[in-house]
C-alpha cells in the first residue's frame, strides 16, 4: 500500500478491526519512511452485477440510483438516512447472494417495495406509483385498497 503523503510503498498495518457496517475491515496504517498514519478500508469484491431494465437494455448495478429512488419516496417522512441505508444494504445482500451476473430491475423493485411497505406505507405508495408507472387515479386507488385490505 502506497503512502498517500510521501508515495513510498513501505507501509505497515498497526491496527485492524471490522468497520461499522461489518462488511469491511478498517485498517490503520503507518508509513515506515515519513511515519505518517492513514486509514484504509478493505471490502469484499463482488461479481459485477448487470441490471436488465424494462426495455431490455442492460446497465451496471448502481447503488446510488437505488438510494436516490428511496430518498425521493421518503421525502418529508419520518425515516432516517440510517434506515434507508439499512434497507438498501438488505436488498443488496439478497441480490448479491443470488450469485447471478444479471438481474431484472423488476426483481430489485419488488424487493425494495416489500421492505418499504413495512417501513412506511406512504413511502411505499410513492415508490410504487413511479415504479409501477400508475397511469391514472384508479390504478393508484387499487394499490391503496390492497394496503388497506392487508391491515
Amino acid at each position: 500500500m502506497k503512502c498517500p503523503f510521501c508515495g513510498k510503498e513501505n507501509t505497515r498495518v498497526i491496527d485492524s478491526r471490522p468497520a461499522e457496517d461489518s462488511n469491511s475491515i478498517r485498517r490503520r496504517r503507518q508509513c515506515d519512511v515519513c511515519e505518517k498514519r492513514f486509514t484504509t478500508y478493505e471490502k469484499i469484491e463482488t461479481i459485477p452485477l448487470v441490471v436488465i431494465k424494462k426495455d431490455n437494455n442492460r446497465e451496471p448495478y448502481n447503488r446510488a440510483k437505488l438510494e436516490a429512488g428511496i430518498i425521493r419516496s421518503c421525502h418529508k417522512r419520518p425515516i432516517s438516512i440510517d434506515q434507508i441505508t439499512a434497507l438498501v444494504d438488505e436488498v443488496e445482500n439478497v441480490i448479491f447472494n443470488m450469485e447471478e451476473k444479471e438481474i431484472p430491475s423488476s426483481k430489485i423493485g419488488e424487493l425494495l417495495m416489500d421492505r418499504l411497505k413495512s417501513l412506511d406505507q406512504v413511502a411505499y405508495v410513492r415508490f410504487a406509483s413511479v415504479y409501477r408507472e400508475f397511469k391514472d387515479v384508479n390504478t393508484f386507488m387499487d394499490e391503496l385498497k390492497k394496503i388497506l385490505d392487508h391491515e
